[in-house]
């Protein structure tokens, strides 16, 4: 059934009303809601006349490019189940993926993804190909304009998405049309607050839920979304001079690599009303580096794919007298609730490390085809999220580890959570990024192992750092080994990749430097 307010054709409504203001900007183009609109339904037209129907389920391929725009709109307008697929995942996930997700149909952006979506196909022969652009496997969707909506369509719009997690191994994340809707409502509250028009950066791919999110709310809002395909620091930073970006999220590898570049001095960052700080923990020393460089516009946000947005803190409301604060991922975001809770389910006392579990308005409502991982993950109406924290006596939530990075070691089977000696770490002034795994160890079980990656032109004595370390954790908790690298290892999201360090150290193989 479909529900009731069908998100997709009231947003081709706001889309309307905004005519020819600009809605997009990627690379050369510029496009306006107009133009959005019109390749929206030319994409639904083209998908309807190669047979994609109400009930399909369609895998995605696609960068961040105006036409993964399309395609979720068109998809979800046509009654389709959209599944992406992450791009940087190997063909052989992918196709794992895929087959759980029951897709009956592949489009893949042949400018872009060619070789990849080449391969996926081949993997999987039986699926009916199409293509974003000519020359690839299939014919092209993409490139027609159209002004006429389709018949309203007799199933409901839903995503799929592709996240591994710690374990690597996919999990199918899904979203209903009520999420969306969330979506929808969150862009008409900032219209009717009467707020300044959003002028987003986004580096993160359209193919994370929490991209589509942010991306949608601009768009539903009449805002201005500027894509980049791949991040390169110089151009974030160019970018949001030339073009007065307001809203821009980092991961904080990314920020980090801001923070250090040569530009950064001379960029006119004034513009910035939110430099929101997400998708993994960043070390406090940086963080106070960030704010004194962009000011009090500083946000960082805790959230994942299964639950968008659920613990912020902006710095703007910082107390410097409280500078353990900067440790923190804030307060829960209401309506969003988030306790934490003991190995038995009961809620722990303030200062009590145990599971975060989490409700929101924008969660999922499960993992398609994997009921055993929905149950035990989703509880009586909470998230399980598998991260490790605390809330002080203020409310404000630490995050600690992933249960699942947590190092245990020590004759004593200690827990060393790889979130305060990586923050240790970075608080050296030599130090750009530093990510802690646990490495195998024939007396100690697991030992705490440090990747490094330095500030450009300086060398660290291995020693010296690691006495840092013991001064302001102990022996157990300061790293036993470091490797420093020119480079840490980096997710599609830009999270530091540590299942591919952890590869290296189990598997005895070589970690390329992305």
């Amino acid at each position: 059934m479909v529900p009731e307010g069908d998100y997709v054709r009231r947003g081709l409504e706001l889309f309307a009303g905004h005519g020819t203001a600009e809605a997009i900007v990627s690379g050369d183009r510029r496009i306006t809601y107009a133009q959005l609109r019109a390749g929206v339904l030319g994409m639904a037209e083209r998908l309807r006349g190669h047979g994609v129907a109400a009930g399909s389920a369609i895998a995605v391929l696609a960068g961040n490019q105006p036409e993964a725009v399309y395609a979720q709109l068109a998809l979800h307008l046509l009654g389709c189940r959209s599944v992406w697929v992450a791009p940087n995942a190997p063909p052989s996930l992918s196709a794992q993926y895929l087959a759980l997700a029951e897709v009956d149909g592949f489009v893949y952006d042949a400018r872009t993804h060619a070789a990849p979506g080449a391969a996926l196909a081949g993997r999987l022969p039986h699926l009916r190909v199409l293509c974003i652009g000519a020359g690839g496997a299939g014919p092209d969707v993409a490139g027609s304009s159209g002004d006429t909506l389709p018949p309203a369509a007799d199933a409901e719009p839903q995503s799929l998405f592709q996240t591994g997690g710690t374990t690597g191994l996919p999990k199918l994340v899904h979203h209903r049309h009520d999420f969306f809707a969330g979506v929808l409502t969150a862009a008409q509250r900032h219209l009717d607050a009467g707020a300044p028009r959003l002028r987003q950066l986004a580096v993160a791919g359209f193919w994370h839920s929490s991209q589509q999110a942010a991306g949608l709310i601009t768009l539903f809002s009449g805002g201005l979304l500027v894509q980049h395909d791949g991040f390169d620091a110089g151009r974030f930073l160019a970018t949001v001079q030339r073009e007065r970006i307001t809203v821009a999220t980092l991961p904080p590898p990314m920020l980090y690599q801001v923070l250090d570049h040569p530009d950064l001095a001379s960029t006119d960052t004034g513009s910035l009303t939110m430099l929101s700080c997400a998708g993994s923990a960043i070390a406090p020393s940086r963080l106070a580096q960030a704010m004194a460089r962009f000011g009090p516009v500083l946000l960082v946000a805790y959230g994942m794919s299964e639950a968008t947005l659920l613990a912020a803190y902006p710095t703007a409301q910082h107390d410097p007298d409280r500078p353990e604060r900067l440790a923190s991922c804030g307060r829960p975001l209401p309506p969003s609730r988030v306790e934490i809770r003991d190995d038995a389910g009961r809620p722990a006392a303030p200062g009590e490390v145990g599971e975060v579990w989490a409700a929101a308005r924008l969660m999922t409502s499960g993992y398609w085809g994997q009921p055993e991982l929905t149950t035990q993950t989703l509880v009586d109406g909470w998230l399980r999220t598998g991260d490790v924290g605390y809330f002080d006596a203020d409310g404000y939530l630490y995050l600690v580890d992933r249960a699942k990075d947590m190092i245990v070691t020590g004759l004593t089977s200690s827990n060393v959570y790889s979130r305060t000696v990586e923050d240790v770490l970075n608080a050296h002034p030599a130090v750009s990024a530093a990510a802690v795994i646990g490495v195998p160890d024939e007396k100690l079980g697991e030992a705490v192992h440090a990747v490094l990656q330095l500030h450009p032109g300086v060398s660290v004595d291995v020693d010296e750092l690691r006495q840092w370390c013991v001064e302001r954790l102990n022996s157990l908790w300061a790293p036993r080994s470091m490797d420093v690298v020119e480079r840490l290892p980096l997710t599609g999201l830009g999270k530091i990749d540590k299942r591919l360090l952890r590869t290296k150290y189990l598997d005895n193989r070589d970690v390329a430097a992305h």
